[in-house]
């Protein structure tokens, strides 16, 4: 079988994630600017690898003070680390249609190893002539072991920021020719 590149459709994709604010509710975030690749062995993507970087500073929750938050030395510290970064070091199918991904995950200069779970919805040839592939992922990782470890204490208890950020990914792929 031949070695088969497919490169993200960034418009018909999204990378975000969600943060517990004041234990109760959800913030909703995103990168604006990413790339990715999949490699596969033919059309088919089981043991396919694959590739992601986000520009750090394209995060945007919808408020520009929590963003401007979030680029600095307190968070993500986008002056210094200006990229996230992951690659696949397994894909591997549990049942049809569902695989678990695992990966090198690094933001500010950490990496540290994550597992998503991914829905793969297939495959299909778009009104233009070019296949495409689906994917929906979802994971969860601490970000204090990353190295975003600000936080405030709530007079109620409880802190201002959840360490648990739960990830989730729809992406699209476009075959290469």
């Amino acid at each position: 079988m031949s070695t088969v590149k497919w490169a993200i459709d960034p418009t018909h994709s999204e990378i975000a994630f969600k943060v517990k604010h004041m234990m109760f509710t959800n913030v909703t975030g995103k990168f604006q600017n990413f790339t990715a690749e999949a490699t596969t062995e033919g059309d088919h993507f089981e043991n396919a690898s694959f590739e992601f970087s986000a520009d750090i500073d394209s995060v945007a929750t919808g408020n520009a003070d929590r963003d401007g938050h979030l680029l600095s030395p307190d968070f993500f510290d986008a002056a210094n680390f200006p990229k996230l970064t992951f690659k696949s070091t397994s894909f591997v199918k549990k049942d049809e249609g569902d695989y678990i991904l695992t990966g090198d995950l690094t933001i500010r200069d950490v990496t540290k190893p994550v597992t998503l779970a991914v829905d793969f919805g297939g495959t299909a040839k778009d009104p233009w002539g070019n296949v495409k592939a689906g994917f929906s992922a979802e994971g969860k990782l601490n970000r204090k072991d990353f190295g975003l470890t600000w936080n405030a204490a709530l007079e109620t208890g409880g802190v201002l920021v959840s360490e648990e950020v739960k990830l989730v990914i729809d992406a699209q792929f476009v075959k290469q020719a």
